[in-house]
C-alpha cells in the first residue's frame, strides 16, 4: 500500500497546482490523495469481515462429521444423506471388502440402518486434526472413533477405529466427499 500511495503521489505531483487556487498549492493532489485513502479503506474492512475464522469453520466442519453418526440414533436419513455428497464422487472405505464409489452405493444400505435391529448408541471422537487448503474450500480429517451400536441386542461397535477423510464446502455448507475406517493391525 505504501508502494502503491507513492506512485499516485508522484502521479499527482505532476498534475501541478489547481488551477484557481489562490496559495498555489498542489490541492487537487490531496484531494485525490484524500479520496484514494477513503476508498481503500472502505475496501480494507470489507476484506477484513470475509477473512476466513478457523474457530467457526472447524466447528461447522465438526458438526457435519458428528452428523454422519448422530443421524444413526433417530434414523434421520435426510441429515446423514445432506451431510455427505450427493453424486459419485463420494467414496466410503470401511475395514470390509467392499469400497463404495458414490451416494447411490451408500443409499443401497439404508434398509440395513434403518432396520429395528440396528440401535446406534453413541459416538466419540478422539484426538481429532483438522485442516484446511489454501482456498479454504477443502478440509481433511483424522481423528480416533468410538461408535457404539448393538444388532439384535448384541454389541456391533467399531471402538478405537482410525477414521480419515476429506470435505468440501458445497454451496456454503461442508460436506463429506471421502471417508475411510480402518482399524490397526495387531501384526506388527
Amino acid at each position: 500500500m505504501v508502494l502503491f500511495y507513492s506512485h499516485i503521489s508522484h502521479k499527482l505531483a505532476d498534475l501541478g497546482p489547481w488551477e484557481g487556487s489562490p496559495s498555489g498549492k498542489p490541492t487537487i493532489r490531496i484531494l485525490i490523495t484524500l479520496i484514494i485513502i477513503i476508498a481503500f479503506s472502505s475496501c480494507h474492512d470489507k476484506a477484513v469481515e470475509q477473512v476466513f475464522n478457523d474457530d467457526k469453520e472447524i466447528q461447522l466442519v465438526k458438526q457435519t462429521m458428528d452428523n454422519i453418526f448422530i443421524w444413526a440414533v433417530t434414523k434421520d436419513f435426510d441429515l446423514f444423506y445432506g451431510s455427505i455428497a450427493n453424486d459419485s464422487d463420494f467414496i466410503n472405505v470401511t475395514p470390509y471388502e467392499r469400497v463404495k464409489f458414490g451416494f447411490n452405493e451408500v443409499r443401497k444400505d439404508s434398509g440395513f440402518w434403518g432396520n429395528p435391529n440396528f440401535k446406534a448408541i453413541r459416538h466419540e471422537l478422539r484426538d481429532l486434526h483438522i485442516n484446511f487448503s489454501e482456498n479454504k474450500e477443502v478440509a481433511w480429517f483424522f481423528c480416533y472413533l468410538d461408535d457404539i451400536n448393538e444388532w439384535k441386542g448384541q454389541p456391533a461397535s467399531w471402538e478405537n477405529a482410525r477414521w480419515t477423510g476429506v470435505l468440501e464446502k458445497r454451496n456454503g455448507k461442508w460436506i463429506v466427499v471421502q471417508q475411510h475406517f480402518s482399524f490397526a493391525s495387531e501384526n506388527k
